[in-house]
């Protein structure tokens, strides 16, 4: 079993930074996709970005240029580096795990390991 456990999360004005992070217990796989998903009241949980164990990204394009994905795999540790941030970004925040590739957009069934979320506020 993959424990996953969010941390970063807070309260900033639009335009601010926050960096989220996420540690895994331990990683299963040779080859991991790590993701990072947000839900917002009432919305459906969306995929934001996602990193392959080679560190190849892929970013829902409402994040490009704003939202950076990293990992690093000796500390089995995933980040998301958040600039730029808007009203519309606020949500729970939540990482997620699953042995293979990632594919191009973070699709939630994909992932079968999931931190209990971190919530991003931001006010305008």
């Amino acid at each position: 079993q993959v424990h996953l456990v969010e941390s970063g999360g807070g309260s900033v004005q639009a335009g601010g930074s926050l960096r989220l992070s996420c540690a895994a217990s331990k990683i299963l796989y040779s080859s991991v996709c790590m993701a990072w998903f947000r839900q917002a009241p009432g919305k459906e949980r969306e995929g934001v970005a996602s990193v392959y164990t080679d560190g190849s990204t892929n970013y829902v394009d409402s994040v490009k240029g704003r939202f950076t994905i990293s990992r690093d795999n000796g500390k089995n540790i995933l980040y998301l580096q958040m600039n730029s941030l808007k009203p519309e970004d606020a949500a729970m925040y939540f990482c997620a795990a699953e042995g293979g590739s990632c594919g191009f957009t973070p699709i939630e069934r994909d992932f079968g390991f999931w931190g209990q979320g971190t919530q991003v506020t931001v006010t305008s």
